[in-house]
């Protein structure tokens, strides 16, 4: 699914009469993926000369791309600013990576806790990039 056709997939939704956020079809996922220390080396916004030379993990590439053609929205959510685009987008083309968004300004320092009114999964980067697998685990919610 190229970049222009992930609004086209969206489908409207509708309760109680009124529209609410569209969503995408059954079995399409969504992904938010981080780039430093994710897909690549961890480079620091401090150092952005580095983000043009980041080592690839070959095992993001593959999965990832694997992703994107099996028409999974792939959008990088990055802890990079604005002024780090034009390099990161050099570098996300020169090394392969197909992705539909990018989404600049993350939060820094990690710990993150995602409240949203839509299902959202979260998996921590542990140093391999594979295909996801369930597990059983205990979250934290919202008390009925």
């Amino acid at each position: 699914m190229k970049k222009e056709h992930v609004k086209i997939k969206l489908q409207s939704k509708v309760i109680d009469g009124e529209f609410v956020s569209p969503r995408h079809p059954d079995g399409i996922k969504n992904y938010l993926i981080d780039i430093d220390g994710t897909i690549c080396d961890d480079i620091p916004n401090e150092e952005p000369e580095r983000m043009l030379t980041a080592k690839v993990y070959p095992d993001a590439l593959e999965t990832l791309n694997k992703w994107y053609k099996e028409g999974h929205i792939i959008c990088f959510f990055t802890s990079r600013t604005e002024e780090h685009r034009e390099y990161t987008e050099t570098w996300l083309e020169k090394n392969g990576f197909n992705y539909h968004s990018m989404l600049m300004g993350k939060p820094r320092g990690g710990n993150y806790h995602w409240v949203d009114n839509h299902l959202v999964k979260a998996t921590q980067f542990k140093g391999k990039f594979t295909d996801l697998v369930e597990k059983k685990v205990t979250i934290k919610v919202f008390d009925d």
